[in-house]
């Protein structure tokens, strides 16, 4: 399956998930801006897929991104962003959303596990609540220290 092919609609998505779970795969989810994809987020995901078969990656919308970043951002267009997502090895699907939290797209997608940094406490995990009521996992990943896009952004406004 291609790049492209792994970018889906959320209707969509639920009928591949569904086929997944079937087959008796586990459904591992993480989510983000993913602007300026950078060496911390590949290791966040490399991380987040050995949990589980198949790793949902839940893509901020370019609107969404504004409202929580500001008006500057993203620097990368949610088309991008999905496409290197969609590109990595560990991702094997791709959702954007609109809303500022994942959270209705937990509760339709109902992950097996769910993942986010470390830099999340645990009791601020938006969708925690849903995964667990149903079994699953939440995970708090380690970061590499010092990658960030806002860090990367910083740097390059800068001149450095």
């Amino acid at each position: 399956m291609n790049a492209e092919e792994r970018i889906l609609p959320l209707d969509a998505l639920l009928v591949r998930l569904k086929a997944e779970r079937a087959a008796g795969r586990k459904v591992v989810f993480t989510n983000g801006c993913f602007d300026l994809l950078h060496a911390g987020h590949a290791f966040l995901l490399e991380r987040a897929a050995a949990l589980g078969e198949i790793l949902v990656v839940g893509l901020n919308t370019d609107a969404s991104v504004r409202r929580l970043k500001g008006p500057e951002r993203p620097v990368v267009p949610q088309g991008e962003r999905a496409a290197l997502l969609a590109s990595l090895r560990a991702v094997d699907y791709v959702v954007l959303f609109e809303e500022e939290t994942p959270l209705e797209l937990i509760t339709a997608l109902q992950p097996d596990i769910l993942v986010k940094g470390e830099d999340y406490p645990m009791d601020r995990i938006v969708g925690r609540g849903i995964v667990e009521s149903r079994g699953g996992q939440v995970v708090r990943l380690p970061l590499l220290p010092g990658r960030s896009s806002s860090g990367l952004l910083a740097r390059l406004r800068n001149g450095r």
